[in-house]
Formats: structure tokens, C-alpha cells, sequence
């Protein structure tokens, strides 16, 4: 709930939505997790919230019970959205083309889907496969994979701290490490804090600027 990297992305994710959209929206939060961003999702329209893992799926229909602007969906149908957030869930699908095939029939007309995913095939490590993943990605590989969309935006992020980061994960990459819990766990206060305003520069310079590089990349795609 605090941790400084999924803070940050959500504040860029809000940032995104704010800057492209002004109606309420009908949105479709996919692979939600434990929910990090339904509650931001929250203020641009209704929340439709789909996670395919059972137990937490169980947490998010407890938590959101009875709330008039969310709803906990079993299985998405026919369902059509304005917005479908992939929020770190595109390295999750084995095939996500495939997928991602069938989340368009799910779009309104003019309908978008907002994804953020994790950059770099060299940065792919054991933490990748303990999480569930089956790739990282560059640019061309979204565009590609976003070829019937139009694109509005798409850009790398966690660009400030992308060497840093890069270096830590492939030195223990080189030693074959386990370092899932000391990345996944929020660190003390003050690191938190002093990481949490680093990421969040690029709050404002990616709505203008695409960035060349960085840990992730965000990506904006327009229904056909």
C-alpha cells in the first residue's frame, strides 16, 4: 500500500487518464492484483474489476462489497468498457496476443486500453519467473503487438532511476540471487520517500516527452 514503485505508477496512471479523458468513463481494471489502483480508477467512472487469481479475488469482493462504484466481476462476458487497464499484467499471459484479441471485443467504439509493462529482455531474471512472467519488452515489441490500434502514447518510464536499478538487478543476475523480497518489500521510510519523489519527476515530462529509456514502459492505444 505504501511502497514507493506502485505509488509512483499510480500517480503516472492518474496523470495519463486525466490528461486524455474528461467523461465518465466505464472502466475494466484487468489483473487487478489486490487493487492498488481501483480506488484512483475510481474518480474518472465505474470500476469493473477483474483478477483471475482466486484468493485474491475473494479479498477484492470482500473489500468492495456493497460500494456503489465498483463491482467484482467472475467472468468479463460481453462486457464493454471505454477503458481497459493492463497495469503489469501483459508479462503475465502466456499468450498475450491472443488476449489482448479478445479484450479489444470488449472495447466501445473508440474505446482504450492503457498498459504499463516491464522493459528489457536483459533485465529478465529469476525475480521475473517467481512473479509469473514470461517476458519483458521493448517498444517495437508493443507497437507490433498494438498494430490494430492507434497509438496514442507510448513511452519508457522509470527513466531516473533506470541505471541505478539495472546495474543492482543484473549484478544479481551474474550471482544467480533470489532477490524477489528485497524489491518487493517496501524499504525504510526515508528511501521510500527519497525513491517515491525520484520516479515522480516524470509525472509531468512524460505527458510532453517520450523517454528513451527506463525500467517499464506505458503505453496508451486507441480502438480502431
Amino acid at each position: 500500500s505504501n511502497h514507493w514503485w506502485f505509488q509512483a505508477r499510480k500517480k503516472i496512471i492518474e496523470e495519463k487518464i486525466s490528461k486524455n479523458f474528461k467523461k465518465k468513463l466505464k472502466i475494466l481494471d484487468f489483473g487487478s492484483g489486490s487493487g492498488v489502483n481501483i480506488e484512483m480508477l475510481s474518480q474518472f467512472g465505474f470500476v469493473n474489476i477483474y483478477e483471475p487469481h482466486s484468493k485474491t479475488k475473494k479479498y477484492l469482493q470482500l473489500k468492495y462489497k456493497n460500494k456503489k462504484k465498483f463491482k467484482v466481476l467472475k467472468k468479463i462476458n460481453k462486457n464493454k468498457f471505454d477503458l481497459i487497464i493492463l497495469a503489469d499484467v501483459l508479462e503475465h499471459l502466456k499468450n498475450d496476443k491472443k488476449e489482448l484479441k479478445k479484450l479489444s471485443k470488449n472495447l466501445n467504439k473508440n474505446g482504450h486500453i492503457l498498459i504499463t509493462v516491464p522493459a528489457y529482455k536483459f533485465l529478465f531474471t529469476i525475480k521475473d519467473k517467481i512473479l509469473g512472467h514470461y517476458r519483458r519488452y521493448n517498444k517495437n515489441q508493443i507497437s507490433n503487438l498494438f498494430k490494430n490500434f492507434n497509438t496514442i502514447r507510448l513511452t519508457y518510464f522509470n527513466f531516473f532511476l533506470f541505471i541505478p536499478i539495472s546495474l543492482i538487478i543484473i549484478f544479481f543476475k551474474i550471482l544467480n540471487i533470489n532477490f524477489i523480497k528485497k524489491v518487493e518489500s517496501s524499504p525504510n521510510f526515508f528511501v521510500n520517500k527519497i525513491l517515491f519523489s525520484i520516479f515522480m519527476i516524470e509525472k509531468k515530462i512524460i505527458q510532453f516527452l517520450d523517454l528513451p529509456f527506463g525500467i517499464s514502459l506505458l503505453g496508451l492505444f486507441k480502438r480502431k
